[in-house]
């Protein structure tokens, strides 16, 4: 049975990884692409999007989305992910155009035109799902399945102490989408920190001589370089990781059923992902978050993004 996803995204290499992942599934097809600011802004973002398209055959619409978060002032990640977002290559631009519909909308429609059929999969900041939340709170009821790229369960972040990148990007969003969507899956930035993937290996995956591979290696390497300087002996990909889980659920090696929230206030905490862990609260979980993912399979999957056998 296939698997139709609409993937939030803001390209990022990581994102771009993921992207790839989805395409190489054969039992997946990408159903359409919304796109928002987050990793840089909006209009290198979707460039990145329909330029990915275009380098891996990807046949599916690009919806341009939101420019800024709900009310924060925005704080970009181009020191990790180069002024373009793509490691500053200088590629020459995709020849097809973004759609003119905006993202949030066409979250809607296709909702409406495929119910019960889309699995949503965030990879970057709430901004558009929360905006098509607000003006159709019934939308959940169309779309069995989120999955969100986010948050820090127990409060080590990537940017802020406690806080992760997608979640402080857009507080007010992702208070928004964990409030009003009443089932979804978690794949955290403490999980990516569990799941690294050896430099060693991701410089041979991506030296093959195919198309994909070439492409994503000149994108990816200025971000590879800056990981050895500053995490060792591993790079994380925290989207990459996070379609992994959609595409193949089974390989989850452990996960939790929790209730979560995000912190809007606080001089260090805005931003923060709140886990009732000990299930004192009283209110019923919201989320399924991924603990434990099985390393191998995960790496079966990078390596088929840029066109290796499993």
């Amino acid at each position: 049975m296939t698997r139709h996803l609409l993937i939030d995204t803001d390209p990022g290499v990581d994102d771009a990884l993921a992207i790839l992942i989805a395409h190489a599934h054969p039992d997946t097809r990408i159903a359409a692409l919304t796109v928002t600011a987050g990793n840089v802004g909006l209009d290198h973002t979707l460039r990145n999007a329909l330029k990915l398209c275009e380098v891996a055959g990807i046949d599916a619409p690009v919806f341009p989305g939101a420019a800024l978060p709900l009310v924060a002032t925005p704080e970009d990640a181009a020191f990790v992910h180069g002024k373009d977002g793509f490691g500053d290559t200088g590629y020459t631009p995709a020849a097809r155009n973004a759609e003119t519909e905006h993202a949030a909308l066409a979250m809607l429609r296709l909702s409406h035109q495929h119910p019960g059929e889309l699995t949503f999969v965030m990879l970057g900041p709430l901004t558009n799902l929360a905006l098509a939340l607000s003006l159709d709170p019934t939308l959940p009821q169309r779309v069995p399945r989120l999955v969100i790229m986010g948050g820090a369960v127990t409060g080590r972040g990537n940017t802020h102490i406690p806080v992760e990148f997608n979640t402080g990007f857009d507080p007010e969003a992702a208070r928004i989408v964990f409030e009003r969507w009443p089932q979804f899956e978690l794949v955290d930035w403490e999980a990516t920190m569990r799941h690294g993937l050896p430099h060693a290996q991701c410089n041979q995956w991506f030296a093959t001589d195919h198309p994909i591979a070439r492409f994503y290696d000149a994108i990816s390497c200025n971000t590879r370089n800056w990981s050895i300087d500053r995490r060792g002996d591993e790079w994380h990909s925290a989207d990459a990781l996070a379609m992994a889980y959609v595409v193949a659920p089974e390989a989850a090696l452990e996960t939790a059923e929790r209730h979560v929230s995000v912190e809007l206030g606080g001089q260090y905490t805005r931003g923060m992902t709140v886990v009732d862990w000990d299930q004192r609260t009283g209110a019923a979980a919201n989320a399924r978050i991924l603990l434990r993912y099985d390393r191998s399979h995960f790496e079966s999957w990078v390596r088929r993004a840029v066109g290796m056998a499993a």
